[in-house]
């Protein structure tokens, strides 16, 4: 469902197929400590680890992984995976360089390139993500693009010795559809 890697034009972002070329702005994703704390990401990564997952990333017929660009530079990376071809369903996540990039809109439009590209170009039905109770910034960007909270994980994350919870959130087509045509 996702073997062409296309490249997707925004006003502020284009998004590309992820390569070799991006290692060092992906080193330096999972290297922040805010970036860290908000995907929950305990492992450490080593750069020869990194440029090998990129290397291999456009081979995968069953994921989507494209490097969000701004200006020319790499701020972050969005992710179809998990893909569920029989339920037409797939997992989204996002990441973002760090706090140097929040807040400028990157990511959401960054979604909104990869909604529009999944629903109007595969069959997909359904597009899901996990996002931690803690990270308001993003789950108010996920509900103003259509996303909808379906459950919650609890205790999903010990960080610094306290647990969080998980907030399952999830879009349709036909909620997508009927929000793209109310911004058009």
């Amino acid at each position: 469902m996702f073997a062409e890697k296309p490249t997707l034009k925004g006003e502020r972002v284009t998004l590309c197929p992820v390569g070799t070329e991006h290692v060092e702005g992906l080193l330096e994703l999972v290297s922040d400590p805010d970036v860290r704390r908000l995907t929950g990401s305990h492992a450490g990564f080593e750069k020869e680890q990194l440029r090998m997952w990129y290397a291999t990333r456009g081979d995968q017929p069953d994921r989507l992984d494209l490097a969000i660009m701004a200006d020319g530079a790499y701020v972050g990376e969005v992710v179809l995976n998990e893909l569920d071809a029989p339920n037409l369903a797939c997992n989204l996540r996002i990441g973002l360089i760090g706090p140097r990039v929040f807040g400028k809109g990157y990511g959401t439009e960054a979604i909104e390139l990869v909604l529009a590209h999944a629903f109007t170009t595969t069959p997909l039905h359904r597009i899901r993500l996990g996002v931690y109770a803690f990270n308001e910034r993003a789950r108010h960007v996920y509900k103003k693009l259509g996303f909808v909270e379906e459950g919650v994980e609890r205790d999903a994350l010990l960080w610094d010795g306290e647990w969080h919870d998980a907030v399952l959130m999830a879009i349709l087509r036909p909620q997508w559809e009927a929000g793209s045509r109310s911004l058009a």
